[in-house]
């Protein structure tokens, strides 16, 4: 098997890192190097990345994500922010008009370009025999996070990424089946029974974290009254009106 497909196919996530191990400033620079040459729309490339070395600010993201203590543990933490500061100092320089906050357009933008670099830090990560996990929670404390980081107007704090030595061997997590994904030519209906197996899979799996079945999970987080948080923040950021 092609040695890049074979690394995609078992991809996995690592929480547990050696807290000893110092990634060499010349790995880290190859895994920025290879993020940073994502796909991006228009090459627009909306996004930045910040490398929090600092143990008390990485510290502090623990406190706030007391459930991913990896952040501080790792050996590097990045984080992913979706940045429209950069083309507001575009349009300014260029005396343009700048209604960023009247679609969701740019924000769709941004946060695209920003997984896309995610993905590519992942697997070059990865590709050095070191382990990832990717932090979304942060998201929940996104203002303050903005505060922390300064983080100028027009950008949002999307996503975070541990990386390290992993201590804890993990296995691959199994998928969805593809007929639950995989479409040709249009989008074709399935069963709910696709949906019924993927949860006896995963009952098999058996992965400690998991306290309810995969369909009973988000069942229940897409009941829960939505939080508004992001909403809030993107207005924070003048992203949204």
């Amino acid at each position: 098997m092609n040695k890049t497909i074979e690394l995609l196919k078992n991809r996995r996530s690592y929480r547990d890192f050696d807290e000893n191990y110092i990634l060499p400033k010349q790995d880290l620079q190859a895994i920025l190097d290879s993020s940073r040459q994502a796909p991006s729309w228009m090459n627009g490339q909306f996004y930045s990345i910040i490398v929090i070395q600092d143990e008390q600010i990485r510290g502090q993201l623990v406190e706030w994500n007391p459930g991913n203590p990896h952040m501080l543990k790792s050996s590097a933490f990045l984080l992913f922010v979706g940045d429209l500061h950069r083309t507001k100092m575009v349009s300014e320089a260029h005396g343009s008009v700048y209604p960023i906050n009247e679609s969701i357009e740019p924000i769709l933008l941004a946060t695209t370009d920003a997984a896309l670099a995610l993905e590519n830090a992942v697997i070059a990560a990865e590709s050095l025999g070191l382990g990832t996990v990717v932090v979304g929670s942060i998201r929940k404390h996104g203002q303050e996070i903005s505060q922390l980081l300064g983080l100028p107007d027009s950008t949002f704090p999307l996503f975070g990424l541990s990386i390290g030595k992993p201590i804890v061997e993990m296995k691959v997590k199994p998928r969805l089946p593809e007929a639950a994904v995989v479409h040709y030519d249009r989008y074709l209906p399935y069963e709910y029974t696709v949906i019924e197996q993927y949860n006896k899979i995963m009952d098999m799996f058996g992965e400690a974290r998991e306290t309810k079945r995969w369909s009973q999970k988000f069942a229940d987080y897409f009941a829960t009254e939505p939080t508004m948080l992001t909403d809030q923040l993107l207005r924070y950021q003048n992203l949204l009106k």
